[in-house]
């Protein structure tokens, strides 16, 4: 069989801008291939969609249960309608992704009020979430219901297991629930050496959002549910969300090419291993500056701006702060040595070229 798509990209380039520029798994198109052919019922009543709820409680435990979704803005909005009512409002870092980088989602779509407070690190601890959990039976003030955390963060921390109950065993005590925003929840597994649900069913997490397209999915996140009680009408809020695939089978066998075996694992180990490898790359390069701790797959650095518009007409990545010239440089799954070693071969070819213009000459003179 032949097919009229033409080729219209270089899969010999890498960019380092975000983990979601990486293309799908071999693994996970081999199991798309595998779902096809003959027909299956649609939506979801599918013997693959079937066949993940075992997979996703054997990482999770006995009552999780997982919803897939298009995408990870979903995840987050799905989960979080139905874990408040529309008078409730969820507290998360200033940084979240749900606050700074969903387009207004969660409150266009899911009608929410969020909470955001101000964190060092990207992390929320008992004692920022008390900044916004107040008011409680003030008719005036959106009442707290849900406290959001990411793992890994937007700024590449990592709770640790203790750090989470910590959250979630005050949040619980002041009757709110606990929503993780897991897109990047298998680097963070990956990193502390720990199982999935080490980082949520086990420190007290209510509802997850898992990611999958930053792991080698074509597409599909999922809404794991992992307190019963803690989140009502998903199949419903998916379906008004425009997030129920009709063949959702082949969302489905992706994740199972995923969790069944350890491909998530190694997907994450790989990521992180290549941004630990680029942090230690650039650091020996007088002129740049890694500003944060490499923790999982993100290296913040600060340069030149000069450089980095010129290292842009190279490789791909993004401002994280303009006023202070800090970037980011993300490493996805398939990012290999090689390519590491090239970019980083790039950052000081760029800093030193930018160092022999401001300094009159190569020797300074």
């Amino acid at each position: 069989m032949t097919t009229n798509a033409v080729r219209r990209h270089d899969p010999a380039v890498f960019s380092f801008a975000s983990d979601n520029y990486a293309g799908a798994h071999p693994e996970v198109l081999e199991a798309i291939a595998l779902a096809n052919g003959g027909h299956q019922v649609a939506y979801g009543d599918d013997v693959y969609t079937e066949a993940l709820q075992e997979i996703f409680r054997r990482h999770f435990g006995a009552d999780a249960r997982a919803w897939p979704v298009f995408n990870g803005t979903a995840a987050n909005v799905v989960s979080l309608r139905a874990m408040c009512a529309p008078w409730e409002a969820v507290i998360c870092p200033e940084t979240a992704h749900i606050n700074v980088d969903e387009g207004g989602a969660p409150e266009v779509v899911g009608g929410l009020k969020l909470l955001p407070v101000a964190t060092p690190d990207g992390k929320l601890t008992p004692a920022l979430i008390d900044r916004q959990a107040w008011g409680f039976g003030d008719v005036h003030r959106a009442q707290p219901r849900v406290v959001s955390i990411s793992n890994a963060t937007e700024l590449g921390t990592l709770y640790t297991p203790d750090e989470i109950k910590a959250v979630c065993e005050h949040a619980h005590g002041l009757g709110l629930l606990v929503h993780l925003d897991g897109s990047r929840l298998a680097n963070a597994a990956a990193a502390l050496d720990v199982p999935l649900r080490a980082l949520t069913t086990d420190a007290g997490v209510d509802v997850l959002s898992f990611g999958g397209t930053k792991l080698g999915l074509v597409l599909g996140e999922a809404v794991v549910v992992l307190n019963p009680a803690a989140a009502h009408g998903i199949p419903y809020l998916r379906k008004t969300s425009m997030q129920l695939a009709s063949k959702m089978r082949f969302v489905s066998v992706q994740f199972e090419a995923l969790l069944s075996g350890d491909l998530w694992l190694r997907n994450g180990r790989q990521a992180n291993a290549m941004a630990a490898r680029l942090a230690a790359a650039v650091h020996a390069i007088d002129g740049v500056e890694v500003t944060r701790r490499v923790q999982a797959n993100a290296v913040f650095a600060r340069i030149p701006a000069v450089v980095a518009d010129r290292l842009r007409e190279r490789y791909r990545f993004y401002t994280w702060d303009p006023d202070t010239g800090e970037v980011r440089w993300m490493c996805a799954f398939d990012i290999t040595e090689a390519a590491v070693d090239a970019f980083a071969a790039a950052v000081a070819e760029e800093v030193a070229a930018w160092r022999a213009e401001t300094s009159g000459g190569p020797q300074g003179g």
